[in-house]
């Protein structure tokens, strides 16, 4: 803003004051006293001295061409546009009679023959003009800081206020969650016991119905073994069921019929119990071994063909479905060529738990102490899930009462807002202090173009200027990163973006929060030149 000030300043006095100084041509007036006329000139770098009258004779004596200010001669020479009126500038003396208008007052091409037009009045009126419009933008855009830093003082002033008030809330909250974490252990407690009871109650009643069942098998079992109905099974009856042969080698011997009997020749029903595991794991019923008989047809008759008045008519989509559904009746009745490995699988029992159907409803007693615990949890789960709603409240109000939003905390107001900026093609969307994002206009997935770092303006005036870090990795690339360079401006909105690196970009950010404060001061050099 200073900077501004002084400039429109210099501007209008020169305008005014302009005063033609006597001095070699290209040379500043802060210059001036370093050509003498008349007297012996010494390059600026000290190397040499030359008669005067070498100065500006379009030949290069001093090595950093002092000597030729106003000629082409030296390649690293300058030349100073005095451009009255307007701002003095200084150009590279390779411009001077290149029939290029570079100062807007012509006295770069004095010998060109270059038909050049003073516009420095028209070029000094327009810049002042535009300068009036910044530092009256400058003004007002200072005048809305302050208000912001009243505004945020106030904000943080309430936001210590509700911090203490949270706080008590929270010890209140503590409290109430560890009262409620009794009562809840309390109420489980018998409810935990009640459910045990019962289950435990299920599960006996389903051993015995299991046992019952067991029981009853083993005596049909029995009575299916002893085929001759004396009350005993023997080996010689055990004989006639190969799937108790152990070591499937299709050959069911005496010593094996006699070890399952457990060494002897026959059991009584008080035995039998005795071999009862042995002999559940393998016995066939007799009623699954008839019913799987006719399978045993040889396979020949299996696949005798069927007589030709019943087929050969018949396209294969046309035979009648009876048909079809014998045929699959005999697919599913193809018996295994031998009894060499006994048939298990195909003849177990179906198990028991079918039978038991799911647990039983918890009596009126049981289902009371549920209730009861689930309300204990429930109002647990409330007071806790409300005392973490404190805590994130708490860490979100440390965490903008302790944040450096400025030196008059004039950028807080930037705090939980974001901006966007459209562009051909994409959407740019800056969140301060927390995120930068891109996304395709036309549809696509959002780009993390870095996370909220720090403020990274230059020393003196490091609020100039935002980083954003460690955004999403570019291909074979660093991650993304933004820079966001804050000016004055009454409004807050972003203005530009751009990618001066691969991976790395900028954002133009205006704000009144980067206004400073005017400034009529004009610095000396500015009091000289004038």
């Amino acid at each position: 803003m200073m900077c501004i000030q002084s400039l429109l300043l210099m501007l209008l006095c020169v305008g005014v004051f302009s005063v033609e100084v006597q001095r070699p041509r290209g040379v500043p007036s802060w210059k001036r006293q370093f050509y003498e006329e008349g007297k012996p000139f010494t390059c600026l770098d000290g190397s040499r001295t030359i008669p005067f009258d070498r100065v500006n004779d379009d030949y290069c004596d001093c090595k950093d061409g002092s000597d030729e200010p106003g000629t082409a001669a030296c390649p690293n020479g300058s030349f100073y546009c005095t451009n009255a009126g307007f701002r003095s500038t200084f150009i590279p003396s390779s411009r001077i009679n290149d029939g290029v208008c570079d100062c807007c007052d012509t006295t770069d091409e004095y010998n060109s023959g270059a038909a050049c037009q003073n516009t420095c009045r028209e070029m000094g009126q327009k810049e002042r003009e535009v300068m009036e419009k910044m530092a009256e933008i400058a003004k007002e855009g200072f005048h809305l800081k302050q208000q912001l830093i009243q505004e945020a003082k106030k904000s943080l002033e309430e936001k210590k206020t509700k911090m203490t008030d949270v706080q008590v809330n929270k010890k209140d909250l503590e409290e109430k969650v560890e009262a409620l974490r009794t009562v809840k252990e309390a109420a489980e407690q018998p409810e935990k016991e009640a459910k045990e009871r019962h289950l435990k109650a299920w599960e006996d009643n389903k051993a015995l119905i299991r046992m019952e069942k067991d029981k009853a098998r083993m005596a049909e079992v029995f009575l299916e073994l002893d085929d001759n109905d004396d009350g005993f099974v023997s080996v010689a009856e055990l004989l006639s069921h190969a799937e108790f042969d152990s070591d499937s080698d299709g050959t069911f011997t005496e010593e094996e019929a006699q070890g399952i009997l457990g060494g002897v020749e026959k059991v009584d029903t008080l035995g039998f119990e005795s071999i009862w595991n042995n002999v559940k794991e393998r016995y066939v019923s007799e009623t699954a071994t008839d019913a799987a008989a006719p399978a045993e047809m040889p396979q020949e008759e299996i696949r005798e063909p069927v007589p030709d008045n019943d087929s050969e008519h018949y396209p294969d989509d046309d035979i009648p479905e009876d048909e079809d559904e014998d045929d699959e009746d005999d697919e599913d009745d193809d018996p295994d060529d031998d009894y060499k490995t006994p048939p298990t699988t195909q003849t177990q029992e179906p198990k028991d738990d079918v039978d038991e159907g799911p647990m039983p409803p918890y009596d009126e007693e049981t289902q009371l102490l549920i209730d009861s615990a689930q309300k204990a949890r429930d109002e647990f789960d409330e007071a806790e899930r409300a005392l973490r709603e404190v805590d994130d409240q708490i860490k979100n109000l440390e965490k903008e009462i302790s944040f450096d939003f400025g030196p008059g905390l004039e950028f807080a107001y930037l705090y939980s807002q974001c901006y966007e900026l459209t562009t051909s093609e994409y959407i740019y969307r800056l969140c301060p202090f927390n995120r930068v994002s891109q996304k395709p206009k036309y549809g696509g997935s959002e780009t993390n173009l870095g996370t909220w770092g720090k403020w990274a303006g230059p020393e003196g005036d490091v609020y100039s200027a935002m980083k954003y870090e460690h955004g999403t990795g570019c291909w074979q690339g660093p991650n993304r990163s933004t820079t966001v360079k804050l000016t004055c401006g009454k409004e807050t909105v972003v203005t530009s973006t751009s990618e001066p690196s691969r991976c790395e970009y900028l954002m133009e950010f205006t704000s009144p929060a980067a206004c400073q404060e005017p400034s009529n001061s004009v610095s000396e050099h500015e009091h000289q030149e004038l």
